[in-house]
């Protein structure tokens, strides 16, 4: 079992391409599936990794675990994506030990998101974490460390704005679409795609624009009827998607295909269409853009919007980086107890020894038992305070010495 030794933190990697340096078409080629994930992990040992998970959203692919060196993780990571290791390398950060940690503290908290907390991150972490776990790859420390990474984001979302007001790539959309069209309540607007994403765009386009000409295609039709009988919407099979395509005015894509669903010939000469791909990879054929009747933006150039709430979250960064801080303390002084586990166990078994009855006294199995109780009560604050001046001093051998003394002493 790898869980069971202690690990050494600076072997945990975090390997990354994000909006910073690639544009949504480069980061397509290294956005994972589930069942990319799923062959990714089952090669994982090949390459001699055992606890490690893959973040794939539509802003960034990273790859977390630990190695000998993040080659063997980016290596893995590039069997199952389009793009090459070498083309993720030259496009990659790489960072180790405490870096790493720091760095998964702030994606988790939408600092380093693409439109500045971003809170949608923090659904996509337990994912593909989730996912991770369920198939062995998460052990002891990476378990710690996520939870101590939600807890922050959470305590981070509830004592400070930097997730206030609505600013989101599905709320940029309607933004967009309120600046570009006057008069949306006689436009009829497609939205492909309901997962989350596309949920979250639906709802925004309801109750921001107070749009009712919506239909929904799903490849999973129950799940478009479902949200289309929730919001009162219509919905349709994906089997009228040209037909739909050729009477929307407005179009929004939400989909995670690997080949783009709606196609340039879907769009020749079928009238003015706003287009807003919300996919990576893009799901609009990139040929599209060239049509005089199209107006085609990507997820790239809706989180250019900059306005009021974004200033707004960007004063509170300071705060939200002094909550991270917190939480890291805290985990990395977990980190260093675990180190002192085999300590406290050798202690706990020298105590219970001291503790046994010379076999010649002989006791009642009541009092037997009591005095068994109040033993192993004893045994435990006697290391529970030995762990606290652990923490507080460093020192584990006089207090090896000390809890013995401790223990022995007659009770006041």
């Amino acid at each position: 079992m790898h869980g069971n030794s202690t690990k050494d933190i600076t072997k945990f990697y975090i390997a990354g391409i994000n909006y910073k340096k690639s544009d949504a078409a480069i980061r397509g080629q290294f956005a994972v599936s589930n069942d990319q994930y799923a062959t990714l992990l089952s090669k994982a040992p090949e390459f001699g990794l055992h606890e490690l998970f893959v973040l794939s959203t539509c802003n960034r692919t990273e790859i977390y675990g630990f190695a000998e060196s993040a080659d063997q993780l980016i290596n893995l990571l590039c069997t199952q994506t389009e793009g090459n290791a070498s083309t993720f390398t030259q496009l990659a950060y790489v960072k180790k030990g405490l870096a790493a940690i720091e760095h998964l503290f702030s994606v988790a908290a939408g600092i380093d998101s693409q439109i500045l907390g971003d809170y949608e991150i923090v659904g996509q972490i337990k994912q593909a974490v989730k996912f991770s776990k369920e198939h062995g790859f998460t052990e002891t420390f990476m378990e710690r460390l996520v939870n101590c990474v939600l807890q922050s984001s959470k305590a981070i979302k509830n004592q400070t704005n930097l997730s206030g007001g609505t600013v989101s790539v599905s709320f940029a959309a309607v933004q967009y679409i309120r600046e570009k069209i006057t008069d949306v309540s006689n436009k009829k607007i497609l939205l492909l795609g309901v997962g989350k994403i596309g949920r979250n765009t639906c709802k925004n386009l309801v109750d921001y624009l107070d749009a009712d000409h919506i239909t929904l295609i799903n490849r999973s039709p129950d799940k478009a009827a479902q949200l289309a009988e929730e919001l009162d919407l219509h919905h349709a099979p994906l089997s009228e998607l040209a037909e739909k395509i050729e009477t929307s005015d407005i179009i929004l894509v939400a989909t995670n295909s690997a080949e783009p669903t709606i196609k340039k010939s879907h769009l020749q000469g079928k009238g003015e269409k706003l287009i807003i791909d919300l996919s990576v990879p893009f799901n609009v054929e990139e040929g599209a853009q060239e049509l005089p009747n199209v107006h085609l933006v990507n997820v790239d150039e809706l989180s250019k919007l900059k306005d009021e709430t974004l200033q707004m979250r960007e004063a509170e960064v300071p705060r939200a980086m002094a909550i991270i801080k917190e939480h890291i303390d805290e985990f990395l002084e977990w980190f260093e107890m675990r180190k002192h586990v085999p300590v406290f166990k050798a202690v706990k078994t020298k105590l219970k020894e001291i503790q046994t009855f010379p076999s010649y006294i002989r006791l009642s199995p009541e009092v037997a038992t009591r005095q068994t109780i109040n033993a192993d009560e004893k045994i435990q604050r006697v290391i529970n305070g030995m762990a606290s001046k652990m923490r507080q001093n460093n020192q584990r051998g006089c207090y090896y010495i000390e809890a013995i003394n401790e223990f022995i002493a007659p009770s006041n």
